[in-house]
């Protein structure tokens, strides 16, 4: 017989550990059985929603409990998507992990790298040129814009407009075009480096921006007509899943859904960085904290993030895109060519990773869906000791068991369209 398929007996002192899983579907059937019996004339039953696309964005099940169509309890159980981020981070230099920042909010990836360099380079106590900086704000903002399309065409067509979803994906189009342009890639850039840019913008990218700019507000505007007065996806989003500032703050919600409740809290204004604070621009935010709140205050940035792109296009200085340090910036590509030194530098740099300083910092940026924040910790060498990533759609969910109960069933679908989460992001 297998060893593995024997009994132990009580002689060979083995320990037992009873692990009791306990799932949330289960837990909130027992509690509607108990209630049911206690009141005859109820009917509570317990429903799970997801994961499924596109009504739930991804790989979200969320646990109801329903007293006829009317949410009683709601529990978010997420997870499903999990990949390691933060532990695969920790085996890796710093450049390294680039890549993978791509895969967090995967609708902003540039965003994404511009947020994680920013916090290896506070830790490393550098600053960009101004060139590096402003082609960075490029970045995020076209990264905004690209991110809010998605998130307005997705939540458009969860309320039955197909028309905007098709809008809001022609322009993704054209700005995935300007993308590839910059970077060389479509979806997954990489383009950002810890204390540069991998490469200076094209000749032929500025005219090509230019371009979207003059046409975009247009699109705008069609997408505002189509949604904004329509009396259906006003009666869908209406004084619908209402939060308020308090409960905004309470569950530390971020980016719009967080200005949609009246909050003006933008981190480019609180506390700027790539040089926010010499662009003059406006932070939407919202008076109810509903739906429509949330979705009107997406094409409100969108707009914001046009006059950001123009006023970068007219400042935009020359000069360096990378901080330039002897011990931890790549040399010269011409001198690793030529000469015995620098190519050791290289090849030590690229292998060893950049040498960091003791030390803890956190660094957050003001990414499309929320605060993207990085915490490292370092005890010297190219790879962190820790790192931790603050997700925004993570935090956004948690809101999910204060938000539905109360509401209908058809009504968690508009909710969760409202709150543009990415599930890549959350489960990391």
């Amino acid at each position: 017989m297998s060893t593995l398929a024997t009994k132990p007996s009580p002689s060979q002192n083995v320990r037992t550990i009873e692990v009791e899983h306990l799932d949330i579907a289960a837990k909130f059937e027992k509690e509607a059985e108990k209630y049911n019996e206690s009141n005859p004339e109820s009917e509570r039953l317990v429903l799970n929603m997801g994961p499924s696309h596109p009504s739930t964005h991804g790989v979200l099940r969320i646990v109801l409990e329903l007293d006829g169509e009317i949410i009683t309890k709601a529990e978010p159980d997420v997870g499903f998507l999990h990949r390691g981020d933060e532990k695969i981070a920790e085996n890796m230099t710093y450049n390294q992990f680039v890549p993978y920042t791509d895969r967090l909010d995967y609708l902003a990836p540039l965003a994404n790298n511009v947020a994680y360099a920013l916090a290896v380079e506070k830790l490393m106590g550098w600053e960009l040129p101004p060139r590096g900086q402003a082609i960075r704000v490029i970045c995020c903002e076209i990264a905004r814009i690209s991110a809010h399309l998605l998130g307005l065409g997705a939540f458009a067509m969860d309320c039955g407009a197909m028309t905007v979803f098709l809008y809001t994906f022609t322009e993704r189009e054209k700005l995935y075009n300007l993308i590839e342009m910059l970077t060389g890639a479509r979806f997954t850039t990489s383009y950002t480096r810890v204390g540069g840019m991998t490469r200076d913008l094209p000749a032929d990218f500025i005219p090509a921006l230019k371009k979207f700019l003059q046409e975009f507000p247009t699109r705008i505007d069609e997408i505002d007509k189509l949604l904004s007065r329509n009396k259906i996806f006003v009666d869908r989003t209406k004084d619908l899943g209402i939060i308020t500032k308090e409960d905004a703050i309470a569950y530390a919600l971020s980016g719009p859904n967080l200005r949609a409740s009246g909050i003006e809290h933008d981190l480019r204004k609180v506390h700027p960085y790539c040089g926010y604070e010499k662009y003059d621009f406006e932070v939407p935010i919202g008076s109810v904290g509903d739906c429509y709140d949330r979705y009107y205050c997406r094409i409100q940035e969108m707009r914001e993030s046009v006059k950001i792109l123009r006023q970068v296009i007219e400042k935009l200085p020359s000069g360096p895109i990378c901080y330039t340090d002897p011990k931890n910036t790549l040399p010269p590509k011409e001198a690793v060519l030529t000469k015995m030194e620098e190519l050791i530098h290289q090849f030590m740099i690229v292998t060893q990773g950049i040498q960091a300083p003791h030390g803890e910092v956190y660094f957050g940026a003001e990414n499309p869906k929320g605060e993207l924040g990085f915490y490292i910790c370092s005890k010297g060498g190219g790879v962190p000791y820790r790192l931790k990533i603050r997700a925004p759609s993570f935090v956004n969910l948690s809101i999910l068991p204060k938000l539905l109960p109360g509401h209908m069933v058809s009504d968690t679908v508009a909710i969760l369209g409202s709150l543009d989460f990415v599930m890549g992001e959350c489960d990391r």
